[in-house]
């Protein structure tokens, strides 16, 4: 589970040697207790705000919740009770909040397992698959197709979903067959319905190129917008579904690309006619490295807010943040200025506001934290909405302007939280279940040090408990690379995982400092795409050097006894 590489360095002495030789005079907790934290993740908000749905993993028990208005009071849809390896995720609620949808099956939502079979745990004579799954009005849930992923609900109600590549759609009931809803020669994603439902637009993948397509029913032919041998992604309706924005992307011809030197990779905004397919460019990025398009996770978050206003995430200034243009052209407003990343981006019912997470605050640890704001989809102006040293994420806009997110402490686990428009009045969502053990974790320190080439870098550092001696220490590097490690708990389960762990090996007697090396997210766009970052000079290892020197003369630390360990881009 922990997918973790253990070096033994220094004295040679190995990590499971210093851990026997820890002089704890009482038997830390097991490293189960750590690992059965539950983890919440999904959060959504209807378009209406009138409900929300989320996931929640407990100790490898896997349901959905709901909660809607007036009182949100939490109500679990699916009855889960043992761990079965299906992951659940993916989830979509229809626009006035009536209906929930979510995929059922499949290994992690990310690259390394595309075009893979889904994982069979329990070792089953017949093979699983990825099935969309339903509740109407708070029912119990019911299976629409027994093979398809990426679910999404249009304003009458009516199911699409991809298999295969292809869109098809299903009888929310179950009583009809699942169906091809229509042809496409390549590879469908990003689905999104008009706001009357009536129409849906789609990315078909090309391979070296893509184009935008809209399907308006089974006696129209798709309409194609603008096509070329650009990569056309991001469809975005306007409110009254009139228009189309999407985002281009000049087709590259890779193998004639240098992977020693990055590249400018600018991007356009595009906005087009549903019905005709006619469509003009209407905002070109800079032509420089700052003006690429953005590299981090989530990518563009495109949205169109009210006044006639696209919202797009950029680093034209060095830093992903998020941008307010007319949608029938001209300048590009920056609405979140500052040397912060924006993430978690959500719309307000009204289109007026925006809400989302950043690593932002007040105090110069908050780098290492998220905290939530809001910001007007016109002008620039923050508002900040939860502040301190905890975290706080995913936020989703419901009625009369109460927000609710996700949040935690460095000692406590996460919970929804229910706050009014201001932030005030926080509440978590209680949910019954086993509850997680208190007093076994301990808060990381914020930890700032500097690489041999005078890079600034930002740690994490877990002290042991109880003190005392000089303790064996562990460097920590994350996967990715592009993550970034937090003060607390992260939004994301594998690093949610890692964390655990650390907070483990501090209760082992081991000091462990987390490094967040070059190449990740969080510091700007320059410290994610360092000149001699990855294969064109390894960069980051100086950051992973200089947390072992810097361990070495921590007065808390044996400098003979250190390791190492790590996960993915942080086992190679």
């Amino acid at each position: 589970m922990l997918r973790q590489v253990l070096v033994a360095c220094a004295a040679g002495l190995s990590l499971t040697v210093a851990l026997n030789a820890s002089a704890a005079t009482v038997p830390p907790a097991k490293l189960e207790t750590y690992l059965s934290y539950p983890f919440i993740s999904g959060l959504k908000a209807s378009p209406s705000g009138t409900r929300l749905a989320w996931i929640e993993n407990r100790q490898g028990v896997r349901n959905i919740w709901t909660a809607e208005t007036p009182d949100f009071q939490p109500r679990r849809l699916t009855s889960g009770t043992a761990d079965d390896g299906m992951e659940l995720g993916e989830l979509s609620l229809s626009p006035d909040g009536k209906i929930v949808a979510w995929s059922r099956g499949g290994g992690e939502s990310n690259s390394w397992g595309a075009g893979l079979p889904p994982p069979n745990p329990a070792s089953a004579v017949d093979q699983s698959h990825k099935e969309i799954w339903v509740s109407i009005a708070g029912a119990a849930p019911v299976r629409a197709a027994p093979d398809g992923e990426e679910p999404m609900l249009s304003a009458t109600g009516q199911l699409a979903y991809l298999k295969d590549g292809q869109v098809w759609t299903a009888d929310l009931t179950a009583k009809a067959p699942p169906r091809r809803l229509f042809y496409d020669r390549g590879r469908a994603a990003q689905l999104a319905w008009s706001p009357d439902g009536g129409r849906l637009a789609f990315v078909s993948r090309r391979g070296d190129h893509s184009f935008i397509g809209i399907y308006s029913g089974p006696d129209h032919p798709l309409t194609w917008l603008s096509p070329a041998t650009a990569f056309d992604a991001n469809p975005t309706w306007s409110p009254d579904g009139q228009r189309l924005a999407f985002s281009r992307q000049p087709g590259r011809a890779e193998p004639l690309t240098s992977p020693l030197h990055e590249t400018a990779n600018p991007f356009e905004l595009w906005v087009g006619s549903p019905t005709d397919g006619a469509a003009h460019a209407i905002w070109r990025s800079p032509a420089d490295l700052n003006g690429s398009y953005p590299e981090v996770p989530d990518g563009l978050f495109l949205l169109w807010g009210a006044g006639d206003r696209l919202i797009f995430r950029a680093e034209m200034d060095g830093w992903p943040h998020l941008y307010s243009l007319s949608a029938s052209g001209g300048t590009a407003t920056l609405l979140t200025p500052g040397p912060f990343m924006v993430e978690h981006v959500a719309m307000t019912p009204d289109r007026r506001a925006l809400l989302f997470s950043a690593n932002a605050g007040a105090a110069d640890e908050d780098i290492d934290r998220r905290h939530l704001f809001k910001v007007a989809v016109d002008r620039p102006g923050l508002t900040p909405l939860t502040a301190g040293t905890g975290l706080e994420w995913t936020p989703a806009a419901l009625t009369e302007g109460r927000i609710a997110y996700i949040a935690s402490t460095p000692t406590t686990v996460m919970a929804v939280n229910l706050a009014g428009a201001d932030g005030r009045g926080a509440k978590a969502l209680d949910i019954a279940g086993p509850a997680y053990a208190t007093g076994i974790l301990t808060a990381p320190k914020a930890l700032p040090f500097t690489a041999a080439d005078g890079q600034p870098l930002h740690g994490q550092l877990f002290l042991p408990p109880n003190g005392g001696a000089k303790h064996p220490a562990v460097v920590f590097v994350h996967g990715g690379p592009s993550r970034q490690m937090l003060l607390g708990w992260s939004y994301m389960d594998y690093y949610a995982n890692a964390y655990a762990v650390n907070q483990y090996l501090a209760s082992r007697g081991f000091v462990v400092l987390s490094v967040n090396y070059r190449l990740g997210i969080g510091y700007g766009r320059a410290f994610q795409h360092p000149e001699k970052g990855g294969r064109a000079g390894d960069a980051e290892y100086q950051d992973v050097l200089a947390a072992a020197r810097l361990l070495q003369q921590l007065p808390q630390v044996d400098p003979t006894r250190l390791g190492i360990w790590g996960g993915s881009y942080g086992a190679g």
